[in-house]
């Protein structure tokens, strides 16, 4: 059996991947597989399933992604998403050896794609979403600063509160007293 990957842009959770594949059954596409940020299909899309798919896709905010590099900026997302977002191992790894082992590139490689296609820098990205990650935390309001700051693995409370501040402009507690807001993954 041939089967075919796509890779489809802004999947950031497990609700995107029930989207989609909810979608793929819709459209009477038969799905090996889906994850973050991929789909595997039990046969090579014809023309107008192709169309069908990109219109229903981008209805729900997502897109199809056809570029080589553009899908490498997109595993870039998706792993990092998994990295800070995700419970499990793998959040004290050097970012740079996590991606390059997990993406099978170097990462001087990787780093001026990712910045090429997103607009940003991988670093940049990565203490983005560790921020919101703080603020869904904050939210939640079961762990002190001190338990975030070991759980996204920052070197002290205070390295914690300066990245927040820094890219928030108000402090984690003032934050969490003003019930501030956060962003949607897909927007960070």
């Amino acid at each position: 059996m041939e089967t075919v990957t796509i890779y489809i842009k802004n999947m950031v959770c497990d609700r995107c991947v029930m989207a989609v594949r909810s979608l793929l059954a819709e459209l009477g596409l038969e799905a090996v597989a889906v994850r973050l940020g991929s789909a595997e299909l039990a046969r090579p899309l014809a023309g107008e399933e192709r169309t069908a798919l990109e219109g229903a896709l981008r209805r729900l905010g997502f897109e199809l992604i056809d570029s080589r590099r553009e899908r490498l900026a997109e595993q870039v997302r998706t792993s990092i998403i998994e990295l800070v977002h995700r419970d499990g191992d793998g959040r004290h790894a050097n970012l740079s050896d996590y991606l390059s082992e997990r993406l099978h590139h170097d990462y001087d490689y990787i780093s001026g794609i990712f910045s090429d296609v997103a607009g940003t820098t991988v670093e940049k990205y990565f203490i983005a979403q560790r921020i919101e990650r703080v603020k869904e935390l904050l939210a939640y309001d079961e762990l002190s600063l001190s338990q975030i700051a070991e759980m996204l693995d920052y070197s002290s409370v205070a390295h914690l509160s300066a990245q927040f501040k820094k890219v928030t402009g108000v402090s984690p507690s003032r934050f969490k007293r003003s019930g501030g807001g956060r962003l949607p993954l897909d927007k960070v």
